[in-house]
């Protein structure tokens, strides 16, 4: 045998070999052969290799792919460059945006406009047809970095993780005041004085009228002697029956119905009605 039919064999076996392995599993099942039946669309299967965002990343992608300088843009280029891949976007049914359309449109202008001759004074008045579109190139190659520059910083949730660990149960022991008798005893003081400032009273209609106990008076004095002062008034009747009897005798005296009679300083006190 000679070398090229061993390495042909070798070859063989390896292929061999790999045609083994499966390159599916359907149901659990392992595939090692190509299904006679399978049908594969040709549009089944579709690779973007470059995604924009709009225009303006479009321009700026073939300007840095050419290496072209972006004050000096040569728009014919750009030009057929850009309506390349509009044409690539037509190509897979793809949606265009009205953006894309509106550059194509403003890239032909510009192109026509320097294609077209012109005098010497008209270009001189004239400006560049090209320094808007630079100037938007400018501005959004500046915004387009600052945001690779923001996500470039580290971000919380993809970059860092902020450990969190559960503090412990903490049982705050309460203390106790130390207070003084003296202190104490003057919170309470305080504590009833505020007590009595939101104290009410209540007045309510006298129960005993002393018209009536006038008119009682003068019937136990009808016999016409002496009666001793104390025995007109009523203990069970309280501090208002008494109150209310010393108004009444002090009436009937005002209009010389009774009179009080005491021999000396500090003795006892007689009460008799005055004869008509």
């Amino acid at each position: 045998m000679s070398a090229v039919e061993a390495v042909v064999d070798s070859v063989d076996s390896q292929a061999g070999a790999q045609q083994e392995l499966p390159f599916a599993m359907v149901y659990g099942q392992a595939v090692t052969e190509m299904p006679l039946d399978l049908y594969i669309p040709p549009d089944a299967l579709e690779v973007f290799l470059e995604a924009f965002e709009g225009p303006l990343d479009l321009l700026l992608y073939l300007i840095r792919k050419q290496n072209i300088n972006i004050l000096d843009i040569p728009v014919a280029e750009i030009t057929r460059q850009y309506m390349g891949y509009v044409e690539l976007m037509q190509s897979v049914r793809l949606e265009l945006a009205a953006e894309y359309l509106v550059m194509a449109a403003m890239l032909a202008e510009i192109k026509s406009r320097m294609l077209l001759p012109r005098s010497a004074e008209v270009e001189a008045e004239e400006d560049d047809p090209r320094a808007e579109l630079i100037r938007r190139l400018q501005e959004y190659e500046r915004f387009k970095g600052a945001a690779e520059g923001i996500d470039g910083l580290s971000r919380v949730g993809r970059d860092v993780v902020v450990p969190k660990l559960d503090a412990p149960e903490a049982r705050a022991r309460k203390l106790l005041p130390d207070v003084s008798l003296e202190e104490l005893l003057m919170s309470m003081a305080e504590v009833l004085r505020r007590g009595d400032m939101f104290e009410s009273h209540q007045v309510s209609r006298e129960a005993l009228s002393t018209r009536e106990r006038m008119s009682d008076v003068l019937e136990r004095l009808k016999g016409g002697g002496f009666v001793p002062f104390v025995e007109l008034f009523t203990a069970e009747e309280g501090r208002l029956g008494v109150v209310v009897t010393f108004m009444a005798i002090l009436e009937l005296v005002k209009e010389s119905l009774v009179e009080l009679v005491q021999n000396e300083p500090f003795a006892a006190i007689h009460v008799r009605a005055r004869a008509e």
